[in-house]
């Protein structure tokens, strides 16, 4: 096996929402496989502890605070990313909030924020990223992480999984326009996890809810953040030079049953 050809040094790779859960697990991971990697999240107090951890594990990272429903935001992180590293080669577009609850009950500001955040925020960010990619001419990678939630129907997570599935027809259009740029666009579609998307705590906390998780998934548990690296780092590399426009579920085969 080639080995290089999952070899990320000399690349320069913004992971969003990367404080916590799997947007850190997946920066780490990139960051080991030679990536720079630049976190990003609202936290500023966890984001500087991520980005410390790192450091000390010989990574060489850079933290930029940003709100991914502010479209201004995205472009700074962007600008900040290519004045500081000259290029961007990799984003993995990880943010996302949820609530859960009964259809019948989701309201107006609720429907909002998750769309604003999850879709929206995930455009402006793959929009920019694009541009810069575009603009340098060497191609690159862009990465959603989406969710199983707009592959089949969940109970009590409308909202979200409308968004997510606007991610993954929004990567489908992306993969397609932006092919002729070198510009290779697929998603990662996570299955149960040990960790919860904020606002779906107390949902993950029903033992009901976890039991079903096990006789529902194959492999007969939930997936842990590092399990999600070594799909980003395939997406991210030459090893996957040939792939876009995939929604990759990666959930324990929870979407077969």
């Amino acid at each position: 096996m080639n080995r290089h050809l999952f070899d990320l040094t000399g690349k320069i790779a913004i992971v969003t929402g990367s404080s916590r859960g799997l947007g850190k697990a997946i920066a780490r991971g990139l960051g080991e496989a030679g990536a720079t990697v630049v976190v990003s999240a609202r936290s500023t107090g966890e984001l500087e502890t991520t980005a410390r951890e790192f450091r000390d594990a010989g990574i060489e990272v850079a933290a930029i605070p940003f709100d991914a429903s502010v479209r201004a935001d995205c472009q700074r992180l962007i600008d900040e990313t290519i004045r500081r590293f000259g290029k961007l080669d990799v984003i993995v577009v990880n943010h996302g909030v949820s609530e859960a609850g009964p259809a019948v009950d989701v309201g107006e500001e609720s429907w909002q924020r998750i769309m604003d955040v999850n879709l929206k925020g995930a455009f402006n960010c793959a929009q920019q990223a694009a541009r810069q990619m575009i603009a340098q001419g060497t191609g690159g990678s862009i990465i959603f992480i989406s969710s199983t939630a707009s592959l089949v129907g969940f109970r009590n997570l409308l909202a979200y999984g409308a968004s997510k599935g606007g991610v993954d027809q929004m990567m489908r259009q992306m993969a397609v326009e932006w092919g002729t740029h070198n510009i290779r666009v697929n998603a990662i579609n996570p299955g149960y996890t040990t960790h919860d998307v904020r606002g779906t705590e107390s949902r993950h906390a029903d033992p009901a809810l976890n039991d079903e998780i096990k006789r529902m998934t194959p492999l007969g548990r939930r997936g842990t953040p590092e399990e999600f690296v070594g799909p980003a780092i395939f997406l991210a590399s030459e090893a996957s030079s040939f792939v876009t426009g995939v929604a990759l579920p990666v959930d324990g085969g929870y979407c077969a049953m």
